[in-house]
């Protein structure tokens, strides 16, 4: 045990200084591994919100599994700005806040645009109103993202590098292609169904009686 606490402890300062070099099947595993925590994170929050503010469980999201798309595009947008000013948890914090709420906005007002009118979520009410900008992007939902992008990058990314690094090439490749098939194969059923007017994963969730907010 104090052996491998040893070893991840020296992969991590390797990490913050720029010591370690991935290979590019690392690099890409890693991505696809970002993408798929990332996407299970922000349901997680969101799921808890929910269950906050409305006293009671929703299910979240789009799909069929936990996994919110949103939060998935955020993460991988932010780590390539973010990542060279990891010695920096300030300048981590800061750079956080600016692309997450960037991303925010576009995406609700896209959303809303494209939709005509569509909200998945709308910062208009109780502490969240307080700096609301149209109700799609608030001080308090970028401050939130900010402190997880601190922990995207120095929990999640040093552990990913721990991974790629100790498992043999196959078994991080089935490990991060796995993951990441099942959840894009999920994403990508669910926006089809949705699009041809069919019963989606929301719609399955209503037949067993959950209550489900589209996300």
């Amino acid at each position: 045990m104090v052996a491998k606490k040893k070893k991840f402890k020296q992969i991590y300062h390797d990490y913050l200084n720029n010591k370690i070099k991935l290979q590019k099947y690392q690099l890409i595993g890693i991505l696809m591994l970002v993408w798929v925590i990332a996407g299970f994170i922000g349901w997680v929050y969101e799921f808890f919100v929910g269950l906050i503010e409305k006293g009671e469980p929703y299910m979240v999201g789009g799909d069929l599994l936990p996994w919110i798309n949103i939060y998935a595009f955020g993460a991988i947008a932010v780590l390539p700005v973010v990542y060279k000013f990891k010695k920096y948890p300030w300048a981590v914090f800061l750079i956080g806040v600016l692309v997450t709420g960037v991303v925010e906005l576009l995406g609700g007002w896209l959303v809303y645009t494209i939709g005509n009118g569509t909200r998945y979520w709308n910062y208009d009410h109780g502490l969240w109103a307080w700096g609301s900008i149209n109700g799609f992007v608030c001080p308090l939902s970028v401050t939130i993202f900010g402190l997880g992008i601190l922990a995207l990058i120095y929990i999640i990314m040093p552990f990913l590098n721990y991974l790629a690094l100790k498992m043999s090439k196959r078994a991080f490749l089935v490990l991060a292609i796995s993951l990441f098939t099942i959840v894009m194969i999920d994403e990508l059923t669910n926006l089809t169904l949705k699009n041809l007017n069919e019963p989606t994963a929301m719609d399955f969730y209503r037949s067993l009686g959950a209550k489900y907010q589209e996300f």
